[in-house]
């Protein structure tokens, strides 16, 4: 992989592009899935930010860090789907979120469901998406601090703030999970 300050020359952008992929792929997927919830449309922004960084590949000299400049351009392009109309139309107005947000289950995630894993995953994806953001980039992709402030753009303090009422309200929404079970 080229060194985050230096520019990838023409001939070599493929295999650059291929080891992006393969170091980043699945990262900037679940972190797509996180903000979107829908496998699909994270995969497309993925594909997307590839193709950006295919064009941008004579920029890299410019860029501090790939791997922020990945996550940044990942939250943007998530950001600009959530903000879109397709999303509002078709997403949130679908029968299929309807009856997600009724907390009915499709049959095969029944099973799924047991498992504590799971549980923890659909508490961290109830989180408001402030919080949601830096407990997946804290804990998931375990990034500290002072990346997630330079990511985000967010003073350390707040940040600091955001996962400590993240990890309240996910202890809250565990709590009450477990209620339910009784």
């Amino acid at each position: 992989m080229p060194r985050d300050n230096k520019s990838v020359p023409e001939w070599k952008q493929d295999e650059w592009l291929e080891q992006l992929m393969d170091q980043y792929g699945n990262r900037l997927t679940n972190l797509a899935f996180s903000y979107l919830k829908d496998w699909g449309r994270a995969q497309e922004v993925v594909q997307d930010v590839f193709v950006t960084c295919f064009h941008r590949a004579h920029q890299l000299d410019e860029i501090r860090s790939i791997e922020a400049w990945l996550y940044r351009i990942t939250i943007n392009r998530c950001k600009d789907v959530l903000k879109s109309s397709w999303f509002k139309r078709v997403i949130v107005g679908s029968p299929l979120f309807q009856f997600l947000r009724s907390k009915e289950y499709i049959p095969h995630e029944h099973t799924l469901q047991n498992s504590e894993d799971e549980q923890l995953v659909q508490c961290v994806l109830a989180l408001p998406l402030t919080y949601r953001e830096v407990i997946l980039l804290y804990y998931y992709e375990d990034l500290t601090v002072p990346e997630i402030s330079a990511l985000l753009d967010v003073n350390q303090n707040t940040l600091r703030t955001r996962l400590k009422r993240g990890r309240e309200q996910l202890a809250q929404l565990l709590e009450g999970g477990d209620q339910d079970e009784r």
